[in-house]
């Protein structure tokens, strides 16, 4: 018998949702000049306007991870959706004050997104389809944008940024309703799934697919004394630290310090994000084709992106010497190319590691990756007006980049490490 595949029809649903969440979180970069101009706000306020979200994204990971845990994927991620949906209409109706508070709502209800969803993959998806599966989710998050910065550019101009965060509010609550009445928790269960994808998804998962309303105790102090975590979640941070910087400064960066039009700055703030999409989709089908050829765990998710994020590092430091706007442009989109071929691996290494604690231990991965990304947006300006404007801001990019590439490196992992196995010890290589 043929297996199904149900599982890529929940693979294209969540990647459907990383793409709205993205577009709707990611637009308010986009627009940044523009309702700093309309609201006479100064850029210290577009800062906290564009970090408000990711202070509450993050420390809202691990409750939405346990409320994930009660309630099932089915019912959590509908509910998020509808959450973020209403807080991306209050932010194109308010004042500063509440769309700083809107902003940090959204944080709150996209905060699962991420934990659950890698979470789904691990229990729909079997261990040498879940780079795959992992770079087409990162991917997406990255297609949002990519669709996102242009749009939001014509739609300012079109009908305004206020009704823009309106018409974005439909589009996810759209998408609740359908997840909800379509998913199930356990593959076995779903009606599209035959017995061959069922025993092909179940050969050699870890996940548990029943919801049980009494979650397993994370154990939290092996996780926070593990050398391995902490490497994770540094990585983690410094990556996302990076990658914000397209989600919030780019657009004004290319147009101070570039000379670039507003509906020019849109499109070229998409090529970055274009090359972070086909990286995330090539790199996990080369992280699986190196894993079944080796075998190495290591080899292919650790090395992979440790390897891609130095390459990464390079290219958009040599961008600093480039006066060609678009020239430096697909410099850097190369680099984000680069550095994308190993995002898959961080979702890979959270199903190998995680076990039974799978969205809890992710949870706490993004935590970290989002308090990294709430803190560039504001470290932004105090660079421009104290180490040397967006020259500063282009080198600080750059380490971030190498120093995830160096914790990739010291990186060793063990299956099911939190689950409390005999061998599930783990450490950093000596440096």
């Amino acid at each position: 018998m043929k297996p199904t595949r149900a599982r890529f029809i929940v693979l294209a649903g969540l990647c459907m949702a990383a793409a709205l969440a993205y577009l709707t979180r990611n637009a308010v970069g986009t627009a940044e000049s523009t309702i700093r101009d309309d609201l006479g706000l100064t850029k210290e306020q577009s800062g906290w306007l564009s970090s408000a979200f990711f202070w509450s994204y993050a420390l809202c990971q691990i409750p939405a991870a346990a409320l994930s845990l009660r309630l099932g994927a089915r019912r959590a991620l509908p509910l998020f959706a509808v959450l973020w949906s209403l807080a991306t209409a209050l932010f194109g109706m308010g004042g500063f004050a509440a769309m700083v508070v809107s902003r940090a709502l959204m944080g709150v209800a996209q905060a699962g997104l991420v934990p659950v969803a890698i979470a789904v993959m691990a229990r729909w998806f079997p261990r040498a389809g879940q780079g795959l599966a992992s770079g087409a989710f990162g991917g997406f998050m990255s297609a949002g944008s990519i669709v996102g910065a242009p749009l939001t550019a014509w739609l300012i101009i079109v009908c305004g940024w206020r009704p823009m965060f309106l018409w974005y509010a439909l589009p996810g609550i759209v998408w609740a309703v359908w997840f909800a009445r379509w998913y199930r928790n356990d593959p076995a269960e779903h009606a599209s799934v035959n017995e061959a994808e069922a025993q092909l998804i179940a050969a050699d998962s870890k996940v548990p697919a029943k919801v049980h309303s009494k979650p397993p105790a994370v154990p939290w102090r092996l996780l926070i004394t593990s050398p391995a975590m902490w490497c994770i979640c540094v990585q983690q941070a410094f990556r996302s630290a990076g990658y914000i910087f397209f989600g919030s400064w780019f657009t004004t960066y290319l147009q101070e310090a570039r000379g670039v039009e507003l509906i020019t700055s849109g499109l070229l703030t998409a090529l970055p994000l274009v090359g972070d999409l086909t990286g995330s989709l090539l790199g996990g089908a080369v992280s699986d084709a190196v894993l079944r050829k080796t075998g190495s765990q290591r080899l292919a998710r650790q090395g992979l992106a440790a390897i891609a994020l130095f390459i990464c590092a390079c290219l958009v430091f040599s961008a600093w010497f480039v006066s060609h706007a678009l020239t430096a442009v697909l410099i850097i989109s190369l680099g984000m190319f680069c550095a994308a071929v190993g995002n898959p691996c961080v979702s890979t290494v959270m199903m190998h590691v995680g076990g039974s604690h799978v969205a809890t231990i992710s949870g706490v991965m993004n935590m970290c990756g989002n308090l990294g990304a709430a803190a560039f947006p504001v470290f932004v300006p105090w660079l421009l007006a104290n180490a040397g404007g967006w020259d500063a801001v282009l080198i600080c990019f750059t380490a971030l980049y190498a120093g995830s590439s160096l914790f990739w490196l010291l990186m060793k992992t063990k299956p099911n490490m939190f689950d409390g196995a005999p061998d599930a010890e783990d450490h950093c290589a000596k440096a």
